[in-house]
């Protein structure tokens, strides 16, 4: 799987949380190891996502650079955390990223219920490649620049100005 690093690499990361992450992913809780399980090297719609990624000042618990993506699962000690995860919410969302949060009893009680709802998350539904284009096929042959068909504008009496914009010569306001 070929990673986009212009969409990974252009996110703010602070290099002293390095360590940490690292210690949070060799640690990790039950709840992210099992959905880890699920979403790691393409298994989930051949996405790719990184477990305890560095993003600012925060490490979130997945990210998804393709779709702009960071799940968060949030356990018990979240609920003592709400300011923290809404200032954190806020500088995500601030990047363009999307932020889904699942819950961690959620993950150990109903993992298969977890996977159908990030399925269907707007943010993570992905087009298959033959349904991705919305341009369907040309049918005749389309008409000829100024042959005087309703869309165009009459030959005479009109110029094109050098910022590609056609006008009339004349002067009617």
């Amino acid at each position: 799987m070929k990673r986009d690093t212009s969409a990974y690499m252009s996110l703010p990361h602070n290099p002293a949380l390095k360590e940490r992450a690292r210690e949070l992913r060799h640690a990790g809780n039950l709840s992210e190891v099992l959905l880890w399980q699920q979403i790691k090297s393409g298994q989930f719609s051949e996405l790719d996502f990184d477990r305890q990624k560095i993003i600012g000042n925060y490490i979130v618990d997945f990210y998804c650079a393709e779709k702009a993506v960071v799940i968060e699962v949030d356990g018990s000690s979240h609920g003592s955390k709400v300011e923290y995860d809404a200032a954190r919410d806020a500088y995500l969302t601030g990047l363009n990223l999307t932020v889904i949060h699942v819950l961690d009893s959620d993950v150990k009680s109903n993992l298969a219920g977890v996977m159908q709802f990030l399925h269907g998350h707007p943010a993570l539904i992905t087009i298959p490649l033959k349904d991705q284009s919305t341009t369907p096929p040309l049918r005749g042959t389309p008409p000829e620049e100024g042959n005087g068909s309703k869309n165009s504008p009459p030959l005479e009496g009109w110029q094109a100005q050098p910022d590609g914009v056609v006008a009339s010569e004349r002067n009617d306001a």
